[in-house]
């Protein structure tokens, strides 16, 4: 009988890149004439969240431009943002808080799951692992398969696939 094949599919965020993003936003915005004077600054905020700040509410939404820029250019996926409305006035500044998504929620791995179950070939599995997803089957065609298909519907999170056994 054949082992089973399987793969786990989660939603992790390369802190040290995003780091070296928000420095390089935080560089451009130092350096760029149109943000001179606007006191314009994008900052981390712990471990889950990012800061931008400035003068007026459109030199914060050019700056969160700027920010996603960054991250786009070092491959992380801007679904890892979870971006606020509008900026919010504080003072003679505006500021925007923006959270960093990272894991599965159990809601969205039962949706991953149904999906896996209702789209996907036959006698594949999948079960929800803490803050990641197992997708196992005896046919690894199958799980090439079952990637495509979760690659091609947007569940409105990073997801990347490892410890493909």
């Amino acid at each position: 009988m054949a082992a089973e094949s399987s793969f786990d599919v989660v939603s992790k965020i390369d802190h040290q890149e995003v780091d070296n993003a928000v420095n390089q936003a935080a560089k451009e915005l130092s350096q760029r004439f149109d943000f001179r004077g606007t006191g314009s600054t994008v900052s981390r905020q712990g471990e889950t969240g990012l800061e931008i700040r400035s003068s007026s509410e459109e030199r914060a939404n050019a700056a969160l431009e700027v920010l996603k820029e960054k991250l786009i250019k070092r491959k992380l996926s801007l679904k890892i943002l979870d971006l606020p409305d509008e900026p919010k006035p504080s003072g003679k500044e505006y500021r925007l808080q923006i959270g960093l998504k990272e894991g599965i929620s159990t809601d969205d791995a039962k949706k991953i799951s149904k999906y896996i179950r209702d789209e996907g070939p036959k006698g594949v599995k999948a079960q929800v692992q803490g803050d990641e997803l197992r997708v196992s089957s005896k046919k690894k065609d199958d799980l090439q398969t079952v990637q495509n298909l979760v690659k091609e519907k947007d569940f409105d999170l990073a997801l990347q696939f490892v410890n493909y056994r």
